[in-house]
């Protein structure tokens, strides 16, 4: 058990906590941030990031998060790595408790970030690891001139399908809109790639194989006409879900589990602030994950000043 008292705690170790860590450190705040590793960041399956501003040869996800991380260190930032199990919210001292510590803090930030968000049909489950995967930066190796099918049409859905061509032989996108949701930019990649086929206004029904993937059913939203297709691998790619479970009773979420803050980064309980993924907002990118972290600590640094 921790008898310390943090000015904060900052739950998360992706690019908005990490920024949040950054600048809590340089402020002089006694910061302590929990890399949850329960949760598994965004950041680190990012193949290359090309949009960040400053950088116009990009980086990899994993070059990304090693560079705040020993940018905080430089700041003395201290780190730990524990799965939060429970928070518990007082005005004046907040305490979270993880599977080893219990530790106390007069403010925290919640980074947490999103995790893929699972279709729910038949043989997903089932063949998870088998086949069915949620990330392309981790297992395209695996298909070295195998047929692979991407679900989704954003942003998400079109990286993860130009990534897998590199690797694939055959890479066939599945999209229940007639157009796609993503950037022009990749939009226009995706359709001069010869290795990849677009399928319009369908979703895929139910993932079938022995031991592993073998094929998909695939049903036209429109005509209802059902089709199989053989495949290797199945990437899903539809979108995301907050990792904010521990936070639904204690700060105030959206319908579907984002939580609400100011352009602050303040919720409705005072001395708790949300940053990155983990909160309502229009765009969710590295850059402005960055910017909400940093925004978060120093709104986390006044409302400790005014304890005081």
């Amino acid at each position: 058990m921790s008898e310390i008292i943090r000015d904060v705690i900052i739950i998360g170790g992706g690019p908005a906590g990490l920024t949040s860590g950054i600048y809590a450190s340089r402020a002089r705040m006694k910061a302590l941030l929990i890399d949850n590793f329960g949760i598994q960041g965004q950041a680190l399956t990012a193949d290359i990031i090309e949009n960040y501003p400053g950088f116009h040869d990009g980086f990899t996800g994993i070059q990304f998060i090693a560079n705040l991380k020993k940018q905080s260190e430089k700041f003395g930032l201290q780190t730990v790595s524990e799965k939060v199990v429970t928070i518990n919210y007082s005005p004046k001292i907040i305490e979270v408790q993880t599977e080893d510590n219990l530790h106390h803090s007069r403010s925290l930030i919640i980074a947490t970030g999103s995790k893929p968000r699972e279709l729910g049909i038949p043989g997903e489950n089932t063949f998870t690891n088998r086949g069915v995967s949620y990330c392309a930066v981790c297992d395209a190796p695996l298909y070295k001139n195998k047929s692979v099918v991407v679900i989704g049409g954003g942003d998400t859905a079109i990286e993860e399908a130009l990534f897998l061509s590199k690797f694939a032989e055959k890479v066939t996108i599945i999209h229940r809109r007639e157009k796609l949701r993503a950037v022009m930019i990749l939009q226009e990649r995706v359709l001069l790639n010869r290795k990849i086929t677009l399928v319009w206004n369908s979703q895929v029904t139910e993932i079938s194989g022995a031991n592993k993937v073998e094929s998909v059913q695939v049903e036209n939203v429109q005509t209802r006409e059902k089709t199989k297709i053989d495949c290797d691998a199945v990437f899903m790619a539809v979108g995301y879900e907050p990792n904010t479970q521990l936070l639904k009773n204690i700060v105030k979420v959206n319908e579907k589990g984002y939580i609400i803050t100011d352009d602050e980064m303040k919720t409705d309980k005072p001395g708790i602030f949300a940053a990155g993924d983990c909160r309502q907002k229009r765009l969710k990118q590295m850059v402005t994950a960055c910017s909400d972290g940093a925004t978060a600590a120093f709104s986390a640094e006044q409302y400790v000043d005014s304890l005081e």
